[in-house]
């Protein structure tokens, strides 16, 4: 069979990739070898970033009443997140298997091709597609044809490996433990504790359940090949907090480990790779799943757009200049915030030093928009408009023809040409895209000229959410960047 784009792993990433390939009009398959979810989740609620992902393709009411909160913390250091003002607060009470659920449940809809319990064993790339060789529930031998791979198989990912990307980065160092338990009641620590002998976090999960992790100082990393019992994590909780939690029955337990790895390129030919597969770390402020989400908004609606024959083959290339440069910024990051709450006494004096720092608010603001993913800014060319390269903030507008947030506008993953002044000449020079943009007449609603698009004439919006063009400011006409973004007119 052939596929625009054949998607190994449903995990967070591969999901919400299958999900933003379909709203592009592109068949996607995606090739899972677990015959059905685990219900594990390792990740644990969004950041604002991704809130605002879920709102713009209408999904956050799927999720139902979601716990949110501004308390954060920057490597066990509390920081306040109220300090973003207009951002999504982050949200505290989703566990992975509601958001795959969730997610599983749109791509279906949209028509994906989700296949469980068929295990890709290798791949072929030519000059015209990819050819995956996978195996089916049962064992039995499947050739898939796709013009693009992408590997969202995670940190062994058989993509990256069959593919010879460069991962370069420091093997784990330590071992940690993550459990979910039942029937053990324990004061919650979202932000960790600290014991000369390592480092606990402690979080109310629903339906009676906590979830617990474990550092214990000077323990190696394990070459495992099962999950490890749960009378290790209560003979090390012991050790460490001095507390008894045998009497608790485990959901499920897993290790994992501080390594630090990202590849050197997102692209190889036709080859990309998203999440865990690209980039592995310590899983400090919960930003993995995060980013892993945000790196397939990113790259589905380019492969959408050059697959359709809307957009140029190079705009492929700009999935790697920017995400590539998130993905580092997230390592080092976390290793930081390793640093700090799972060093010894020794480094005491920094988290001194820095407790006074984050008590100054553009501090606070600095590291919350850090872990929150709101630092983000691509290089979309130059300009002078502080919203260029920058995801659009949130306003309610009204027009003739909309009443709505801009996030609404953003739902069907096409771009967006905010006109805020009515300029007539302004949209006869983007009519010819209008195939691709849709072009919106309105201003921002009781707008007294101080809110998030106060100064701003008009803006383009690429379908990830992110500013591509704005005026006055942007250097180069508004032609030039459609041209740019969304592929040559209509003739």
């Amino acid at each position: 069979m052939n596929a625009g784009v054949i998607i190994v792993g449903a995990g967070p990433a591969g999901l919400m990739l299958a999900g933003e390939l379909r709203l592009a009009g592109v068949k996607a398959v995606v090739l899972e070898k677990l015959p059905e979810r685990t219900g594990e989740s390792r990740g644990l609620g969004f950041t604002a970033r991704t809130m605002e992902v879920f709102d713009q393709r209408g999904l956050l009411p799927r999720f139902g009443d979601i716990t949110t909160s501004d308390i954060g913390h920057f490597g066990g250091l509390a920081v306040d997140f109220g300090v973003l003002a207009g951002a999504h607060q982050a949200a505290k009470s989703v566990p992975q298997s509601q958001t795959e659920a969730v997610l599983e449940a749109w791509v279906t809809e949209l028509g994906a091709d989700l296949r469980r319990g068929h295990e890709a064993v290798s791949f072929t790339e030519d000059g015209d597609g990819v050819t995956v060789e996978a195996r089916g529930p049962g064992g039995e031998p499947l050739t898939l044809r796709a013009d693009y791979l992408v590997g969202c198989d995670g940190g062994r990912s058989m993509v990256r490996r069959t593919a010879g990307f460069d991962f370069p980065g420091t093997p784990a160092n330590l071992e940690m433990f993550l459990a979910d338990v039942k029937g053990i009641e324990l004061e919650t620590s979202m932000i960790g504790t600290t014991f000369p002998g390592g480092m606990v976090m402690v979080g109310p999960l629903p339906g009676g359940v906590t979830r617990l992790i474990l550092c214990e100082r000077g323990t190696p990393p394990q070459r495992r090949t099962a999950p490890p019992d749960y009378a290790e994590v209560v003979a090390g909780w012991k050790r460490v907090t001095g507390q008894d939690i045998s009497h608790g029955e485990p959901v499920w337990v897993s290790a994992f480990g501080d390594a630090t790895r990202q590849v050197t390129e997102y692209r190889r030919g036709r080859v990309f790779l998203a999440g865990d597969s690209a980039h592995i770390h310590l899983p400090a402020g919960g930003q993995g799943m995060n980013t892993s989400i945000q790196d397939s908004v990113n790259l589905g609606w380019k492969l959408g757009a050059v697959l359709q024959g809307r957009a140029p083959a190079p705009l492929l290339d700009t999935y790697h200049g920017e995400r590539h440069p998130v993905g580092a910024r997230l390592l080092m990051n976390t290793q930081a915030q390793g640093l700090l709450f799972l060093s010894g006494a020794e480094v005491q004096p920094l988290r001194d030093v820095l407790t006074e720092l984050i008590g100054y608010e553009d501090v606070s603001r600095h590291l919350a928009a850090m872990v929150s993913g709101l630092e983000i800014r691509y290089d979309v060319g130059g300009g002078s408009h502080p919203l260029l390269g920058r995801r659009l903030p949130n306003a309610e507008l009204a027009g003739d023809d909309v009443k709505a947030a801009t996030s609404e506008l953003l739902r069907g993953g096409r771009g967006v040409l905010l006109d805020l002044e009515d300029n007539a000449v302004l949209r006869r020079r983007a009519a010819g895209w209008a195939d691709r943009v849709d072009i919106v007449t309105a201003a921002p609603h009781g707008s007294a000229g101080d809110g998030p698009l106060a100064g701003t004439a008009a803006a383009l919006v690429r379908p990830d959410g992110y500013v591509a063009w704005a005026a006055p400011g942007s250097h180069d006409d508004l032609p030039t960047c459609l041209e740019r973004w969304f592929g040559p007119p209509r003739a």
